[in-house]
């Protein structure tokens, strides 16, 4: 939705936008979006026809090599782009384009910001939350196909922009140093959060392991695997595109997997006090199962289809012992909003886990099944 800002701001903006390289003379210029890291604005420009363009200031705090993050945009999209024409697509609707400044940088840094434009996808839009199961089933397609475009992508060649962002071992580390300190006197009120988390030690490293043996291959994955970040055709309702590629770095499929099961498939809000309502809907475990091996198109290796349970196990559990940690921290990292919310947070996580181990050959045999249907 367009906002309206005051005029001088504008001007501001205007100068600055104009060092793009847009079609057109710029009309207008509004606010837009609900994101909140980065200021986003929707452009609109005039020549022979109307065209739209996101605009973006970038958030350098959080994102503090703009240059790395813009390289590993630019080297995705425009991959994505050649291969979306390859498969008869249109590039400009199915993936993020990004527009250039006139003298080719993919951003501008400069004038108190780092700064940024996309293409606007026309005739789509994005949700916030699952309005009904086909959503969650249409995200899962989208992230399996974004998988399979990028299958032979060399993921090596990406720069980790958030080092060690799912090495589920160091986050390990991390844990047992803030127990060892203790400095909040927390411990107390978590010793069965604690116990928890230490009763799965071995599980911490079984899939860095089996990266680091060969056993699972390194792709390019995404990393906010959230329904808002799907654009879905206003027509058809079917995803077509995959947007906010800020955290996409070198990793495992079964992190993208995994944390879209950890987030939409749990009966409870990250953050419900009551954890016992915490548990795996295993109908929205197989609508996502189904989506994603379907939009993977067999790029999946058997060993990665066999993990992908690993995969959503692990995520929660490695967001779990995240909030559990940042609780014994003082609350510095994550935003507390009530008294003990990380503590209320892991627990949840946690028991989704416990919930996971129950149903653990039920979501074996869901993934066996569809593997078999999506060779």
């Amino acid at each position: 939705m367009g906002v309206s800002m005051d005029t001088t701001n504008k001007e501001f903006l205007k100068e600055i936008i104009e060092k793009f390289d847009l079609t057109g003379n710029i009309i207008s210029i509004e606010l837009y979006g609900s994101g909140h890291i980065n200021d986003t604005y929707l452009v609109t420009a005039r020549g022979e026809g109307e065209r739209r363009y996101i605009f973006q200031r970038m958030n350098t705090d959080i994102f503090q090599d703009t240059k790395a993050l813009m390289e590993n945009v630019t080297g995705v999209t425009n991959y994505l782009a050649d291969k979306i024409r390859e498969r008869g697509g249109d590039p400009m609707r199915e993936t993020l384009h990004v527009i250039p400044l006139k003298t080719g940088e993919s951003f501008y840094f400069g004038d108190g910001g780092c700064y940024r434009m996309y293409n606007f996808v026309e005739d789509a839009k994005s949700f916030d939350a699952v309005e009904k199961p086909e959503d969650f089933y249409e995200s899962a397609v989208a992230f399996g196909n974004f998988q399979s475009l990028l299958s032979d992508y060399p993921a090596d060649t990406l720069h980790e922009t958030i080092p060690d962002f799912h090495n589920t071992g160091k986050r390990f580390e991390t844990f047992l140093q803030a127990v060892q300190g203790n400095d909040r006197g927390r411990m107390m009120k978590a010793q069965t959060e604690i116990s928890f988390v230490m009763n799965h030690e071995k599980d911490m490293t079984i899939l860095t392991d089996m990266l680091s043996r060969g056993e699972l291959p390194l792709r390019v994955t995404h990393n906010d695997t959230k329904l808002n970040n799907i654009m879905l055709d206003n027509t058809t309702h079917k995803a077509i595109c995959v947007i906010d590629l800020d955290t996409v770095m070198p990793g495992l499929s079964l992190y993208d997997f995994g944390d879209s099961i950890r987030f939409g498939a749990n009966t409870a809000a990250e953050d419900e006090e009551d954890a016992s309502k915490a548990s795996l809907d295993l109908n929205l475990y197989e609508l996502y199962v189904k989506g994603y091996i379907e939009g993977c198109k067999g790029s999946l290796t058997d060993t990665e289809l066999k993990m992908l349970p690993m995969g959503a196990k692990i995520m929660t559990l490695e967001c779990g012992m995240r909030f559990l940690t940042d609780y014994l921290q003082g609350d510095v990292y994550f935003k507390v909003h009530k008294k003990d919310h990380n503590l209320i947070r892991c627990r949840t996580q946690f028991a989704l886990v416990a919930d996971m181990e129950k149903k653990w050959s039920e979501m074996e045999a869901i993934v066996e099944k569809y593997a078999k249907q999506y060779p």
